[in-house]
């Protein structure tokens, strides 16, 4: 039913800044929260942000609470996500998630559509 795509992901030094994009084919987006996850190479798909149908709310780990900033444009289907002072602790795939359920949900189990992810690697 949803098709996500993410973009953006690139080799960036530490303290730079990144953007990503997810592209969704959703005939109803706004009727979906939209959340960034991350996973590092050995370790568990953590959340980092989520943010409501219509942006009204939005949600952030602490990880990286007042570096990344979650934003969505209804009128073209796409979620962002800005990442500033980024560290290499950072490194990981980040995916872009859909969940219709009720803008709260910050484990990964939740989230009924995913995209093919796209790798952010910050170097020292």
């Amino acid at each position: 039913q949803v098709q996500l795509v993410e973009s953006g992901g690139r080799l960036v030094q530490a303290g730079g800044s990144l953007r990503l994009s997810c592209a969704a084919s959703a005939r109803t987006f706004s009727i979906y929260t939209m959340a960034w996850f991350r996973q590092a190479p050995g370790k568990e798909r953590e959340f980092g942000a989520l943010i409501t149908g219509f942006g009204a709310r939005s949600l952030y780990a602490d990880s990286v609470k007042g570096r990344f900033t979650i934003s969505r444009d209804n009128a073209k289907n796409t979620v962002y996500l800005q990442m500033s002072s980024l560290k290499p602790e950072d490194t990981a795939v980040y995916y872009c998630a859909a969940d219709r359920g009720n803008g709260r949900n910050t484990s990964p189990n939740e989230y009924e559509y995913w995209g093919q992810g796209t790798q952010v690697t910050v170097s020292l």
